[in-house]
């Protein structure tokens, strides 16, 4: 379905949200590899160097469900195109930023900026299209988003030994090329209603909490004991919130939805395992030696593969619908872990290459399912919130598989952190099994 007055075809559209997409997660898997150097040139020590890959990735989780509401209320087009533009000016002034503070500080911005990009794409391929042309263009979203993460670290290392951090760093600032062709090809009707200001923050506060608990084993002691107060004030007054405002902004209707929360924690499985490999595997080449730019190359087959995922995700979601799609990608995750634990202990970088390249399918295979699931689990008028809220738990999925395995990687080694991670795909398909059927609302 198209709709009337948009002639932009769902291809292109589906490439370009891609490319935004990828540019959000190379903000975290391109800038990795020059830590070192940022580190070195700015005068702190790598573990103050990682709060700028942590804050970032918390400001992406925490703002998604406010981009998701907004949209919901003024149309797509607005908060995408301001979301792309502080992305972009994040990351230029991050790559400017002549002390670590500035750097910080931009690169929150660039997290809060980006955030707009995992929910309000998705919105806007399910908002215009349905049925196959759907399924198509969600696959090819999540291909090349795949393609362009997993040449994260080959992009960084190659910028990094061209021009130094700063060059890695503000690779993101492309972004803004996108604007103007989604600023025509975005919807810009909205409800009008006004957001409930007091339940964006409560649900900014708990999610925050959330997040840097997780983030804790890599981030230290401070951000899980600032975690916890945030989450055990912010929960508890976010629920009585949500009791005495049920339309408000976090809908009791979306987080009372089974088939929104059961996909959503499903397949957030599924970024644990990619980011954990993503994070895990440069950490297993570093250990035998290998340059960043080595380490780049090892991923290529992966990108390589993230070519053919959108037909292998289109041709999937027709014929088993999105809940096998989700069933079948959590698996394929756990397998995934399963080969890089042995590479790792085998030093064997063709198994560490396979790895990755079978995360990325499971990758391309689940998120346009969630998305596909969720979309058709409520109506048009809550579908922006109901994205970001799965978004956040998506991008939390994320936080959660790359902090467990810098935090583990140090006191069980990398093979073993790979196994003990294989927990999160088996819950995630156990949560996706549990249940009764998916709940369908009828297309308006």
């Amino acid at each position: 379905m198209v709709l009337p007055g948009h002639v932009v075809s769902p291809g292109r559209s589906a490439v370009l949200l891609g490319l935004l997409f990828g540019l959000a997660g190379t903000s975290t898997s391109a800038v990795t590899v020059a830590l070192p150097e940022l580190a070195g040139d700015l005068g702190i020590s790598a573990a103050t160097a990682a709060w700028m890959v942590s804050g970032y990735a918390v400001a992406l989780a925490v703002a998604t469900p406010t981009h998701g509401r907004l949209a919901d209320m003024l149309g797509i087009r607005l908060p995408l195109c301001l979301g792309i533009g502080a992305m972009s000016v994040g990351a230029l002034v991050a790559a400017l930023a002549p002390n670590f503070t500035v750097l910080m500080v931009a690169r929150v911005v660039q997290g809060a900026g980006a955030a707009t990009i995992p929910v309000l794409a998705t919105a806007l391929i399910s908002v215009r299209w349905s049925g196959p042309t759907q399924g198509a263009a969600l696959g090819r979203v999540a291909g090349v988003s795949a393609i362009l993460s997993a040449l994260g670290p080959l992009l960084g290392g190659a910028l990094e030994a061209v021009g130094g951090w700063r060059w890695a760093v503000a690779l993101p600032v492309i972004g803004a090329l996108a604007i103007p062709p989604l600023w025509r090809a975005a919807p810009a009707g909205g409800t009008g209603e006004r957001i409930d200001r007091i339940g964006a923050v409560l649900v900014a506060l708990a999610a925050s909490g959330l997040v840097l608990l997780l983030q804790s084993p890599s981030a230290g002691a401070v951000a899980g004991t600032v975690g916890a107060v945030l989450l055990v004030v912010g929960a508890p007054l976010l629920a009585l919130r949500v009791r005495a405002r049920p339309h408000g902004f976090l809908p009791r209707d979306i987080v009372t939805n089974t088939t929104v929360l059961r996909s959503a924690f499903a397949t957030a499985a599924v970024p644990a395992s990619w980011f954990a490999l993503l994070l895990g595997v440069p950490l297993a080449a570093a250990s035998w030696g290998w340059t960043p730019l080595a380490t780049g190359l090892l991923l290529v087959p992966a990108a390589a593969v993230g070519l053919v995922s959108p037909s292998i995700s289109r041709t999937l979601l027709t014929r088993f619908g999105s809940r096998r799609c989700i069933a079948l990608a959590c698996p394929t995750a756990v397998v995934a872990l399963l080969v890089a634990a042995a590479g790792g202990a085998f030093a064997s970088p063709v198994l560490l290459a396979l790895a990755v390249a079978l995360v990325t399918v499971a990758f391309g295979t689940g998120q346009p399912a969630m998305i596909s699931s969720v979309s058709r689990a409520v109506p048009v008028g809550q579908r922006g919130v109901a994205l970001g809220i799965a978004t956040l738990v998506f991008l939390t999925g994320a936080s959660v598989g790359a902090a467990l395995v810098g935090g583990l990687a140090t006191v069980v080694g990398i093979p073993a952190a790979f196994c003990l991670l294989v927990v999160l795909p088996v819950a995630g398909l156990v949560a996706l099994l549990a249940g009764g059927p998916d709940r369908e609302v009828a297309p308006a």
